[in-house]
This record gives structure tokens, sequence and C-alpha cells, in this order.
């Protein structure tokens, strides 16, 4: 239960006890009306000053309308393609799943972050029954200089039956519905971006390499004080193969223009999916496809939610060129390397940008 409503913590308040350790989050402490941001949130200066580099521009990520895949496949999958050389992310809309499928998942993510903490906290890591589902805050919160002000929980898909058994029934249904129906979308989708790559068939074995395991998080980011020194997630690229995320429409969602260094903002299209290229694709693509930092903002008067589905390898697979993309003589920049060891590399520290990625580098 939450501390009485207060606008300041007292010196000996311990908010690692309060929001890790007890299971109330970000989302306790801003429940308790807190005027300014309590310390362990602050960013270092440079992290919060990249706002300042944010462009208001016309030219955002590509949108690209999916309606027409089947009677125009080579047009849709060039814009896919060209899309992910470019920028590294996209959004798709007409892709086919229900309105009411979207809808029912963000209800559902609210409704299990409406929980009280306790019931909450039944899945976290000391006491989650499977290591499946975790429920948390922040990103690695022993491994960070500063917290980011989210709340989690993150499922790794085994089977129905194992889902049925350990998911939140708050949003287990909702949750396998949108992964279930998201199905089609990421095989098109892949299909489209390996033909430039020289794969003309996603046999059992490829399709292990690019999709054989899939995690789906559920995130909050409720309302935060003084969300100009703080971050909702920090700069990070993700290590999937692809992501397919489901923003509301609050915003907060930036990406990183690769050659300039600035930021853009993804603004929220009812319906539409927000398609980013993970390190593990960026890797077997040697480098033609882009896995590119993004970060999300805090916000002081709204409270957020996403739903990402990170469609990955199988965890021990090994990760590096494909064959096809070098069999031409194109010079490998990216070593061999087992998946899980990637993952593993990137979830022992805080957010860095792009340094994950580096660990694959010849």
């Amino acid at each position: 239960m939450a501390p009485a409503i207060s606008t300041t913590l007292s010196e000996s308040f311990d908010i690692t006890a309060f929001a890790v350790k007890e299971g109330n989050g970000v989302k306790g402490l801003s429940e308790m009306g807190l005027k300014t941001l309590p310390k362990q949130y602050i960013q270092p200066i440079e992290e919060r000053t990249l706002l300042s580099k944010v462009v208001e521009e016309e030219e955002s990520i590509p949108v690209i309308d999916v309606s027409t895949w089947e009677e125009e496949e080579q047009k849709v999958g060039d814009l896919i393609c060209d899309a992910a050389e470019k920028w590294g992310f996209f959004q798709i809309i007409n892709h086919g799943l229900p309105i009411g499928v979207l809808e029912d998942v963000k209800e559902a993510t609210h409704r299990f972050f409406g929980l009280p903490a306790k019931e909450k906290n039944k899945y976290s890591k000391d006491l989650s029954p499977t290591n499946g589902v975790r429920y948390g805050t922040s990103f690695i919160p022993q491994a960070e200089k500063a917290l980011e002000w989210k709340d989690y929980i993150s499922l790794f898909y085994v089977s129905d039956d194992e889902a049925q058994a350990y998911w939140p029934p708050a949003l287990r249904d909702q949750a396998l519905e949108f992964m279930k129906r998201s199905e089609t979308v990421i095989k098109r989708l892949l299909k489209a971006l390996i033909s430039r790559l020289n794969v003309h068939e996603i046999d059992e074995t490829k399709e292990l390499l690019l999709m054989g395991s899939k995690r789906i998080n559920l995130n909050y980011y409720p309302i935060c004080p003084n969300p100009e020194l703080t971050v909702g997630v920090g700069r990070h690229s993700d290590v999937s193969t692809l992501t397919i995320l489901l923003q509301d429409d609050v915003g907060g969602l930036y990406v990183r223009k690769e050659k300039e260094g600035t930021w853009v903002h993804i603004p929220p299209i009812n319906g539409s999916l927000v398609i980013n290229i993970g390190d593990a694709l960026e890797i077997m693509s040697n480098g033609r496809y882009k896995s590119i930092e993004h970060r999300v903002v805090a916000n002081g008067t709204t409270n957020r939610i996403s739903v990402p589905i990170f469609v990955n390898p199988r965890p021990g697979e090994v990760i590096g060129p494909l064959p096809e993309v070098i069999e031409t003589g194109e010079k490998p920049l990216y070593k061999q390397v087992r998946y899980s060891d990637y993952v593993k590399h990137f979830f022992r520290k805080a957010h860095d940008g792009k340094k994950t990625v580096e660990f694959a580098m010849i």
C-alpha cells in the first residue's frame, strides 16, 4: 500500500525498497502526488539534453500502407526494405489486425497495472513461479546509476499451456491474442526483408534463426514530476530480429537519425503498428538493415502505455552475417555469436545506446 499523499519524500524513505522490492514501482511513486522527482531518477545531464537535438520536421519515419500486400507484394516489400535500410523504423497501417484486438490488449495493460502492488509483485524476479514471467520497474535497477520512470511486465512465450498456467489472468488472454494475430504480419515482414538479402525461402532452419522465440512486454509510464529530469526508457537498440510495437495515443517515443545525431518523434497513429529492426537482423544483414537507437521521454500530465512484441532468434542459435549476404565477397562486419550470450550481455548493464552491438563486431 502506498504511503499517504505527500509532495516530498523524507530522507529516511527507502525508494528501492518501495519501488523495486515491494512492487509499488514508479506508479506507486506517481500516485503519492510528488512535486519533485526523487534524486534516484535524475539522469546525467548528457541524457537530459538530448531533447535539445529533437528536430521538428515533416519527414518522420515512413508510414506504409500494407493493404495491397497480396496484389503488390514486390512494391510493398520494397517500401519495407527501403525503410529498414534508411531508418530502421517504420509504421504500418491496414495490416489486418482487428482494432478490437489492439484495444483489448491496451485495456488489459491498464487493468494489470491497476492491480494492488502485492498482486503485481507475485510476478517479480524473487516471487514469480517461472523465469518466463517477470514484473519489474526501470530496466536493471542494480546496474543503473539513475533509474528509469517505467514499470513493466515481460512474458516469454513457450506454449499456450505454459501461458495459461503462469501469465497473469488480468492480461493473459489479450496478450496471447495479440501475439497470435501478429504472426501473419511478422512472417510477411520477414519474408520481404530477407528477400533483399538473397534469401528466397524461410525454411524451418531459417525460421528458428529469425523468429525461434518471442517475448511480449506490457509497459506502463505513469505521470512524472519534473519529466525533463528523467527518461521513460534510456537510449538503446533492441536485441531482437524485429520488434512490433503497439503504442497508445499519448506519444513520447523518439528515434535517432543515425547520421545527423538528431531525434525524431514517432507520432501515434490510431490502429498502426510501429516496426523496428533489432540488433539480430542488423548483424544477419551485415549492417544493411539498421537497428536504431530509440528512447522514451517521461510525461508530466498523462499516463502512457506501450506493448512491444520482440521477435527473436531461438536462444541457442548462432547469429552472424547470413551466408547468402557475404557469398558475393562482401566483407563480414560481425562475428558469429551465440544469441543467448548476446542477450545476456545486453541485460547485465544499463541502457547505453548502441554499445551492445559492439559485442558482435569484428
